[in-house]
């Protein structure tokens, strides 16, 4: 036939067998037709790689002819008078020597509602992991997965895998108008197989994306998502989730944090240096923290990423906890032991940005679709990604939906938000020129700030008693402080300012120290204005900055008690605490992503008493409520003598509720021994020496005050009764009455 003559029917058919079709349920599938003036129903299906196709119904078997070479089949049968969806039917299709029976795809209708798609689109579908991405579903009895992507402006969309040899032209998606979603039910798809998203731009460009809402994905450097089904894991944590609620009183209760980077806290010298799964670090992390004494475990980004340099903070996989160490049950059976040790979970959460790979997030459907167009806004240049588009309503339901799904469907019991304030300034890291101010001139990113207070009053509403940390490093006011009083609402923020200065204090030569004095208080004119966290965190022993231990000026003595004193006042500074692994026994290395810590060094007396101290200093802070119960109150702190400049000491007292329950400490920030040193004290009585990180067992050398002291009614420091301590050099001391 001479293109002259050719019908619109052959140019569909052309354009369905090429791949370019955006409408294929308007052409494959069954259809009724009328042949001679009889009804008829004509069937087609696109089969690339099939030699032959035959359509067989419950009683007859129809030969199937190709009607282009690219691999689409047309069959005309007889219609009896029913409806095209009562006919029962099924493909067998033969590719070289091998037959198979195939239930078309094309036979089903619309699996998404349109009040899912209006949910969606308005930004207000929270559970939105439940109608995107893959999953297994019955449809008019028939098992298989249904996929769902967001991809408004794409040509067309298919699903392609393993299942189909990775060819788009097999299974094209349906697109939902005005959604922007396409979706499309596979039949006898299971669990375990491989698939991406064949995205064809408007330009004709062809791209393979891995699914947004995928569950699991391959073990990098594979890319490709995975078929997963939820719902089979069975949860024995029942009193822990019954109880969550009451956790909102979080402030009131000790929080110890251990931050973990699961690839490096140990691997398996013995097997190839692998990495623990989740179940082996559930077996062995969570007993190591829980006999440590912390309360919580919080991760660094477990959500899939495929470069392992990135910490997992380029995250690809929202949804997915990485198969690095197993499967989402096995992850979910970490959370559950962790519950039943009595430790919560907080997850490193990374809504600021994301990265560029191609299979990614970055111009899913060939446009600017999760980030911003404009560079200026969408572009993070320290560190190469993109910024998620806040303002658009599909991007919320993303990330929104995303929190939720961790809170929810893993029963994790805190998000702690990455990089906070690069979300909020318009002009983070950029100079003059190189940005966009907001509706009103300035720099304060508002469609961020509205997300974030979403965020905060979504979690905190939907999943009581869990919590939300910032990592915010400016002086942006009112972070913790609730959204309906004008603040953010997380729950706590990172004290960036307070862990700058103490790291920078102790770094001076202790000769020194007494000119920096000041670095030493400061906090305290700040300390409650915020929900704060005290962090010595990963970002502190990466990177030139040397361990913590190593950050210690003088010998191996002074290093070690240095450091000791340091964690002592930290534990008595008001705050909720955390530590970056590896820094409670002193590795001497940086932190190094691709190895174990140095666990052999707990060889050494002197790394094993270090971690008996923090040890100590955890349970001692989960006993005594005067350590924890008001933190976030002035009425909780008092400083005994914080202007003792000239010997760098400072003394303080902690309070609980009950006005009787107190704590004394002192910590001496010079090598010099002060025997007779004298502080004022609120009540006179026996003052018991809880805690002394120059005791032997510390690793020191054992100078205190056998046991206690009696206080004497002599004033000091406008308060009635006085202690005479001998306070060690680089020593701290606890005490109570």
């Amino acid at each position: 036939m001479s293109v002259g003559h050719r019908t619109a029917v052959d140019e569909t058919l052309d354009a369905v067998a090429t791949g370019t079709h955006d409408d294929p349920f308007g052409v494959l599938g069954r259809h009724r037709v009328v042949v001679d003036g009889r009804p008829a129903l004509v069937l087609r299906t696109m089969q690339p790689a099939a030699t032959e196709v035959l359509l067989v119904t419950p009683d007859r078997v129809f030969g199937m002819q190709r009607v282009r070479p690219e691999g689409l089949f047309e069959a005309t049968v007889p219609w009896d008078g029913r409806r095209p969806q009562e006919c029962a039917y099924w493909y067998r299709v033969r590719e070289g020597g091998v037959a198979r029976d195939v239930t078309d795809p094309y036979r089903f209708g619309q699996v998404l509602t349109d009040f899912d798609l209006h949910l969606l689109g308005e930004g207000t579908h929270y559970h939105a992991w439940e109608k995107l991405g893959a999953h297994r579903a019955t449809v008019e009895a028939t098992p298989g997965v249904h996929f769902a992507v967001w991809a408004p402006n794409a040509q067309r969309v298919s699903v392609i895998g393993d299942f189909n040899r990775w060819d788009g032209r097999a299974h094209v998606m349906r697109r939902l108008e005005p959604s922007g979603i396409w979706e499309i039910f596979i039949p006898d798809l299971t669990d375990g197989e491989c698939y991406k998203f064949e995205v064809r731009t408007t330009a004709g460009h062809l791209l393979h994306k891995a699914d947004p809402y995928a569950r699991r994905f391959e073990v990098p450097p594979k890319t490709a998502s995975v078929i997963w089904s939820d719902g089979g894991y069975q949860w024995r944590d029942h009193d822990w989730m019954r109880d969550r609620p009451s956790f909102d009183a979080w402030r009131e209760r000790p929080m110890s944090v251990y931050e973990v980077h699961s690839g490096s806290w140990r691997r398996v010298p013995e097997d190839g240096y692998r990495f623990l799964t989740y179940r082996e670090l559930a077996d062995t992390l969570v007993p190591y923290v829980r006999e440590m004494g912390y309360t919580h475990i919080e991760l660094m980004p477990i959500m899939e990423h495929p470069f392992a340099g990135s910490w997992g903070y380029q995250v690809i996989g929202f949804f997915a906890p990485t198969s690095r160490h197993g499967t989402p049950d096995d992850f979910r059976y970490f959370v559950d032991q962790c519950h039943h040790h009595g430790l919560g979970v907080i997850l490193d959460w990374v809504p600021g940005h994301f990265p560029r790979d191609q299979h990614g997030l970055a111009e899913f459907d060939g446009t600017a679709l999760y980030e911003h167009a404009d560079p200026r806004q969408g572009e993070h240049r320290d560190w190469g990604t993109l910024i998620f588009n806040y303002g658009r309503n599909e991007v919320r339901t993303f990330l929104l939906s995303n929190a939720l799904f961790w809170l929810e469907e893993f029963h994790v019991d805190g998000l702690r938000v990455d990089a906070v304030a690069s979300m909020l300034y318009l002009d983070y890291s950029r100079p003059p020129g190189e940005w966009i101010p907001n509706q009103y001139g300035g720099r304060e990113n508002l469609e961020a700030v509205a997300f974030l207070q979403q965020l905060n009053t979504l979690t905190h509403g939907r999943a009581a008693g869990s919590i939300t940390v910032a990592e915010e490093s400016t002086a942006w006011p009112a972070v913790s402080r609730p959204v309906y009083v004008g603040g953010l609402g997380f729950s706590y923020k990172w004290n960036m300012g307070w862990m700058h200065d103490m790291l920078q204090y102790v770094r001076e030569n202790p000769v020194h120290r007494r000119w920096h004095h000041g670095q030493v208080t400061f906090s305290m004119l700040y300390a409650f204005t915020e929900n704060f966290i005290l962090p010595f965190s990963h970002d502190e022993v990466v990177h030139g900055k040397g361990s913590m231990l190593d950050k210690m000026p003088g010998d191996v003595w002074q290093k070690f008690a240095t450091l000791r004193t340091l964690y002592g006042y930290t534990f008595g500074h008001p705050g909720k605490k955390l530590t970056f692994m590896g820094s409670e026994f002193g590795q001497w290395r940086e932190w190094n992503h691709d190895a174990s810590l140095d666990w052999h060094v707990l060889g050494d007396p002197m790394h094993a008493a270090l971690r008996r101290w923090v040890q100590d200093l955890n349970h001692t802070y989960q006993r005594d409520r005067s350590l924890h119960e008001i933190d976030f109150d002035p009425a909780g702190f008092q400083w005994i003598d914080c202007n003792d400049n000239e010997n760098s000491v400072v003394s303080m007292i902690r309070r609980a509720r009950d006005p009787g329950d107190f704590t004394v400490m002192v910590a001496n920030f010079t090598p010099v021994p002060r025997p007779g040193y004298r502080i004022g004290v609120p009540d006179g009585g026996w003052y018991r020496e809880v805690l002394n990180s120059d005791s032997e067992i510390y690793g020191g050398g054992n100078m205190g005050n056998g046991g206690g002291v009696g206080a004497e009614p002599l004033p000091m420091h406008g308060l009635d009764w006085s202690l005479s301590l001998v306070v060690p050099p680089l020593g701290f001391l606890l005490l109570k009455r």
